[in-house]
């Protein structure tokens, strides 16, 4: 499976929601597209899953104009908009029918996805009586149910309430192992927990495709902290001789040490002030957060 978006730029009403978008998604890949609300990922998730048309640019999943592989993705939208007077065996029934799967098929699949997703024994019920949490869940059965190559979300968990939210994030980890997925959120520890790759958008433009190790490593500023007793602040002048020390900031008794380089010089730090027989209080990296560079990508001017 390859997803190619090729300078995709879709408008509404003379305002751009998506401009000159571009990024390519390998089979087995767990993509988060991420951006505060208003970025264009809803917009960019149905361009893809071709329930809206682009402008310009195009998009391919292997090789071949979305258009005419609709049957390769499986699509869950936000609000999934169900029958309520259906019972969850029958709205699969229905949706699978939709997809072009015959009966005799969907008997086999449905008992077999009910249970992947949670809902085995509910699936006579009736999809009004289900939380929010079990209509997600049921949204990802009818994305599933014809055996995508690719699933796209579009904010899978930011209307449900914790206990809904941990399900369906629980499921989205175990599922990912089988298919491909693309989800968007503007909720970044989501994110985080279940994706290798981001990709951010900002105003219907791509910031930033990188995974959270790159992310945190180019934003270090190649600081070490350590917290130290007050019987060891002599230990301060050993740290500004060492020679791969660029600077050292005191602050109380925390000790901000400045290196060349993170991965090369925390041990030999370390070692030095065990050497030295420092009582360590705490030994970190003065990387910001995610969330911090998050903020600082999608706010700056």
């Amino acid at each position: 499976m390859k997803l190619e978006i090729r300078n995709v730029t879709k408008s509404f009403k003379g305002k751009i929601a998506v401009n000159n978008f571009s990024m390519e998604m390998q089979s087995g890949e767990c993509v988060g597209l991420i951006g505060p609300n208003g970025a264009g990922k809803s917009t960019l998730i149905k361009v893809i899953s071709d329930i809206i048309n682009l402008d310009t640019g195009e998009v391919l999943l292997n090789g071949k104009k979305i258009s005419e592989m609709k049957k390769d993705i499986g699509y869950l939208p936000q609000y999934p908009n169900f029958y309520h007077w259906m019972t969850a065996r029958e709205t699969l029934m229905f949706m699978g029918r939709l997809s072009g799967l015959n009966k005799e098929e969907l008997k086999r699949l449905i008992p077999n996805i009910l249970t992947k997703v949670g809902l085995r024994s509910e699936e006579n019920s009736k999809v009004g009586t289900f939380s929010g949490g079990m209509k997600q869940r049921l949204g990802i059965a009818q994305a599933l149910l014809h055996k995508p190559s690719l699933v796209v979300m579009d904010e899978p968990v930011s209307a449900l309430d914790p206990i809904g939210r941990r399900e369906v994030l629980n499921l989205i980890e175990e599922i990912k192992n089988d298919t491909t997925i693309l989800l968007s959120t503007h909720i970044l520890s989501d994110a985080e927990e279940i994706c290798e790759r981001f990709i951010i958008i900002k105003d219907g433009t791509k910031i930033e495709d990188t995974t959270i190790t790159e992310l945190l490593n180019r934003n270090s500023e190649n600081k070490l902290i350590v917290d130290i007793s007050a019987k060891d602040q002599k230990w301060i002048d050993v740290v500004k001789k060492l020679p791969y020390v660029k600077d050292v900031e005191v602050i109380g008794l925390k000790v901000k040490v400045k290196v060349d380089s993170i991965e090369k010089h925390k041990n030999l730090l370390l070692q030095n002030a065990l050497e030295h027989k420092v009582d360590i209080l705490q030994f970190k990296m003065n990387n910001d957060t995610l969330e911090e560079i998050f903020l600082k990508l999608v706010v700056q001017k």
